[in-house]
């Protein structure tokens, strides 16, 4: 099998497109809060089933990259296509929801409103997930990891939210 310099090329954007959006969110935050994430997490008191903060990048990046294989395997099946284009609407949102939040959280110390972002988030990854089903069952399926991550962090920013009051 040959594989074309513009599957190539698209791959490589559909990949890089998720990690620059979470890289600008971060870099965001940090401006907004005026110290670095990792500092920022650190101050905060945190339950004891809260990772340590070098965690977070690692995951992050993971997903993001996982992200990316999904939409570049949902978009080889056409733009065109209105199936398409309805699970891509929803890969973009939580795409635009995952960068508020970190701003939200970290940039403006909005815990609760980051919570309710990280609900909608949620919801949205799951019907963007069903969606990317009907289409590409492995682009589904790459997005389960995303899913129990936020569960996690849903649950953990609760906690968060509560303790620091």
């Amino acid at each position: 099998m040959i594989i074309s310099v513009k599957e190539v090329i698209n791959f490589f954007i559909s990949v890089l497109i998720p990690l620059v959006v979470g890289y600008a969110s971060s870099m965001i935050s940090q401006i907004i809060a005026g110290t670095n994430t990792a500092a920022n997490y650190a101050s905060l008191i945190k339950p004891d089933f809260a990772p340590p903060s070098f965690i977070f990048p690692i995951v992050w990046t993971i997903l993001y990259i996982l992200m990316g294989i999904s939409a570049y395997l949902i978009l080889k099946k056409g733009y065109e296509s209105t199936k398409v284009k309805d699970a891509m609407f929803y890969y973009w949102l939580q795409l635009g929801l995952n960068f508020l939040w970190s701003i939200l959280f970290f940039g403006f110390d909005l815990r609760l409103t980051a919570l309710i972002v990280l609900v909608i988030m949620l919801l949205i990854v799951i019907v963007m997930t069903y969606k990317f089903f009907k289409i590409n069952k492995k682009a589904a399926y790459i997005n389960i990891p995303h899913i129990i991550w936020l569960m996690y962090a849903l649950y953990l920013n609760y906690f968060i939210w509560i303790i620091n009051k």
